[in-house]
This record gives structure tokens, sequence and C-alpha cells, in this order.
């Protein structure tokens, strides 16, 4: 045999080295299919659903009834443990409850830092409610007076009133003037307005009484133990 018939040693040794890396590449590719597999049987195998009824009775399943399908519902893994959650359809009327209620806690969070910043104690609660109540207090006996004094204005109106026609029954009883016509009714109209204006002030002083007591109580509880709630 001759240099020439030799086999190429080195190139067979590089074909082999070639071959290990490939079978080995193999390898790793079925291992990573096989693991992908396992974990992508294992998440559905066993999963679970666990929702509540129309009556509040909890159900668990590995599909859940059609009535149901549009409500809220747990996903459970093979051990029991919560892995995700369905969110429920809510119908029109949820949705508007939910947003009110969302509306409501955002504009309670709002007072609530409100309060923390504009009071230093309860005493400044306390004594803005007394400065408000005393002007409400002093509108009200103003328009009490007022009143008052329209009351005199329309008996004497009246009194004149019943010397003309129609309160005169008399045949010779003349026609009441114009001019005291217009008086009675402009008077009336006064008075049925400022009655209205007072019971307006006190409904606002009664409004204003219970939003600074409330405004009291909830401050109270953000500062209670001497320190500052969290509103968040």
């Amino acid at each position: 045999m001759t240099a020439c018939d030799l086999p190429p040693i080195v190139d067979n040794a590089r074909m082999l080295k070639s071959l290990r890396t490939l079978n080995l590449a193999g390898l790793v590719l079925v291992s990573l299919a096989a693991g992908s597999a396992a974990l992508h049987a294992e998440s559905n195998q066993g999963q679970l659903y666990k929702w509540v009824d129309d009556q509040g009775v909890t159900h668990y399943g590995d599909t859940v009834p059609a009535e149901y399908a549009q409500k809220e519902r747990s996903v459970l893994n093979n051990r029991g443990v919560e892995i995700g959650r369905v969110a429920g359809h809510k119908t029109a009327e949820q949705q508007l409850a939910a947003d009110a209620a969302a509306q409501a806690e955002a504009e309670r969070r709002q007072h609530d830092q409100f309060l923390l910043r504009t009071y230093t104690s309860t005493k400044d609660i306390e004594r803005l409610r007394d400065e408000r109540l005393d002007q409400l207090d002093g509108q009200v006996k103003a328009t009490a007076l007022y009143i008052s004094t329209l009351d005199s204005r329309l008996a004497a109106l009246q009194d004149r009133a019943q010397l003309f026609k129609p309160y005169n029954s008399k045949p010779d009883a003349r026609r009441m003037p114009d001019d005291l016509a217009e008086e009675l009714v402009r008077t009336v109209s006064e008075r049925n307005q400022q009655n209205q204006a007072m019971d307006r002030r006190k409904n606002e002083s009664n409004t204003v009484r219970t939003q600074f007591n409330d405004d009291l109580a909830r401050y109270k509880e953000l500062t209670k133990n001497g320190g500052l709630t969290a509103t968040n």
C-alpha cells in the first residue's frame, strides 16, 4: 500500500466530531420539545375552574356550565392552587353600578386628602363649622324679620281691601283700585318667596351641620392614635 492509499485520518476525525455535535444538538432539541410538551400537558391535565352559582354556592369542575360561562371564575392547577382568573361579563346595569362605586371611592379618597391638607386639628373643623352656622343663623333671623314686616304690610292691605269689591258685598261698594290690587299681589308674592328662602336656609343649615360633623368624624378616624391613616 502506498502513502496515497492511506485513509485521510484528519478528515475522518473532523467528521466524527461533527457527527457528535449534530447528535448532541439533536438530543437537546428533543429534550426541549419533550419538556415543553410535558409542561403543556401538566398545565392542562387536571386544570379546574371554580365558580359561584346564582344561589351563592361554590362549584369546581374541568368545565363551566353554559349558564355560568359569562360569570367570573377562577382557574386552578392540578394542585388546586389558583393560577388565574377569568373576568365575568357585566350587564349594562352592573357596569353602571361598578362605575358609580369607583367614582364614589375616588371622591372619598380626594375628600380625605382635602381634610388632611386643610385642617391641623379637630378644633379647626369645629371653629369653621360654628362660624358657618352662625352666618346661616343670622340670615334666617334677618329673613324671619323681613317676613314679619311683610305680614304686617299684607294685613294692612287686606284691611283696606275689605272696603272694596269683591270683599265688600254692599251695593254701593266701589271696585278695588288697581294700585291696591297690584300691591296685594306683590306683597303676597314677596312673602311666598321669602318663606321659600327661609326653608332653603334652614335646610342649608342642617346640611352644613351634617357635613361638618361627618368631616369631624372622618378626620378623627384618619388621625386616630396621633398618626395619619393612609387613604390610598
